[in-house]
């Protein structure tokens, strides 16, 4: 016979949280905040932590009699073992100290069995051979996605810890005249505006088709990777790590994209190319082309890389080409995608580049060609969750009398200066060059 398996608990945790809890009201306060009743394997366990949140909620004292007044009431108390078992709860628990500990034990095992539950009902999920195999991997990936939602735990912070964190970073700004606050770009002016890539910003870079978003990306993650040394991870939905690599060793190494492709290099190229994949292969980033990503998927990779590697940067190429959870329309589709990058960023803490589509309007209303925010494609949510909104458009509007310069507009900037900054886009090695910088 196959070993019969006991789902995982922790029944001395759950014990000694139960008599913490009615040796220190303090303990209670600790563990409540991340702590629900269905976290408990033992019914008589949970019947009890039920009683003590409903006295804390009812602001009561929490000791054995009110606690044996609030079960009767309820008609459990004998059910539960009544005071024989409520007294050996606080015999067994000698300090609360550690309550918080005993907690994240049981919550640990509980989302365990969780994993077990979800896993048993995938493969209940999986034999519906009737059912779409989409809406199947939708089903999994939502229940998957609550578990590690639940895994995070957030609390207050009190201002002062803020305030010591804002000082510290104005003070070492103010001694290092120059630096940045966020990772440079590599574009002093752009720099000067922004202040750097923030932390836990979203920041969308939308523009119309072979305007140059793609390039102008690479750039950021070239500079951020080869130059500053932060670990830079790229999601690029739609070229594949080949066609990345081809297009970042044409700007490294200064050489013309089509050349490198066709192998039209001289012995001098040859010489610049090798030191460049040097530098390249050296660099911490990491590309991911998997076409389509879901955004659990892509919450999963970045967890990952950023507990392996310190993530200091997220690029993704780009939103639209995202799959969301199934939705109603589009619209509402894009607005989830949306929102996850937004809260990818916070829990992270790391700066996250979506770029975007504009719709065709841009090109239909004429003029000079920079786009409005209400360009925006999909959805409305785009300019809402967003902390900076870059667009990058052709100087001179209308392709026939474009130049080879682009304008790079900030159109929002949650909490800086908007502006603008005109580059000049080097087409043969896909990368941008900034014009003060040619003039000199």
């Amino acid at each position: 016979m196959p070993e019969l398996k006991l789902p995982p608990q922790n029944n001395e945790a759950e014990q000694s949280v139960l008599g913490a809890m009615l040796l220190d009201q303090e303990a209670v306060y600790k563990v409540a905040e991340f702590l629900e009743p269905e976290h408990f394997y033992k019914d008589t366990h949970r019947i009890v932590y039920q009683a003590i949140i409903d006295l804390m909620s009812e602001r009561k004292a929490i000791d054995i009699l009110t606690l044996s007044s609030q079960l009767k009431k309820r008609k459990v108390f004998d059910k539960i073992g009544g005071s024989a078992f409520l007294s050996e709860l606080v015999a067994g628990v000698p300090t609360a100290a550690h309550v918080e500990e005993y907690g994240k034990l049981i919550k640990e095992a509980s989302m365990r069995r969780r994993m077990i539950h979800m896993a048993a009902k995938l493969d209940e999920m999986a034999y519906q051979e009737d059912e779409d195999l989409e809406v199947l991997l939708d089903g999994a990936e939502r229940e998957l996605l609550g578990i590690s939602e639940s895994s995070l735990d957030r609390d207050f912070i009190h201002i002062s810890k803020l305030l010591e964190q804002s000082y510290e970073m104005a003070e070492e700004l103010n001694k290092n005249q120059g630096q940045l606050r966020g990772i440079p770009t590599g574009f002093s002016y752009l720099d000067s505006l922004l202040g750097g890539l923030q932390k836990s910003d979203l920041i969308i870079l939308a523009a119309r088709p072979s305007v140059g978003k793609t390039a102008f990306s690479l750039d950021l993650a070239r500079h951020a990777s080869v130059i500053e040394g932060k670990s830079v991870g790229v999601f690029s939905l739609e070229m594949s790590g080949t066609q990345l690599m081809d297009r970042l060793l044409s700007m490294q190494v200064g050489i013309g994209l089509w050349d490198l492709r066709m192998g039209r290099i001289s012995d001098e190229g040859f010489s610049r190319l090798s030191e460049a994949m040097g530098m390249l292969s050296e660099a911490n980033l990491f590309i991911d082309d998997t076409p389509g990503i879901g955004i659990m998927e892509m919450r999963t990779k970045a967890r990952r890389l950023k507990v392996e590697n310190s993530l200091d940067l997220i690029i993704v190429d780009y939103l639209q080409l995202m799959q969301g959870r199934r939705q109603e329309s589009r619209v509402q589709e894009v607005s989830e995608i949306s929102r996850f990058l937004k809260s990818l960023a916070r829990e992270l803490d790391v700066p996250v580049i979506a770029l975007s589509q504009l719709s065709r309007s841009v090109e239909q209303r004429g003029g000079d060609g920079v786009p409005q925010l209400s360009d925006l494609r999909d959805s409305g949510s785009i300019e809402q969750d967003a902390d900076v909104v870059l667009f990058l458009s052709k100087v001179g509007g209308d392709e026939e009398n474009s130049s080879d310069n682009r304008m790079l507009t900030i159109a929002k900037h949650r909490n800086g200066p908007t502006g603008a900054v005109e580059l000049f886009f080097v087409k043969e090695q896909a990368r941008f060059r900034e014009i003060d910088k040619i003039r000199s």
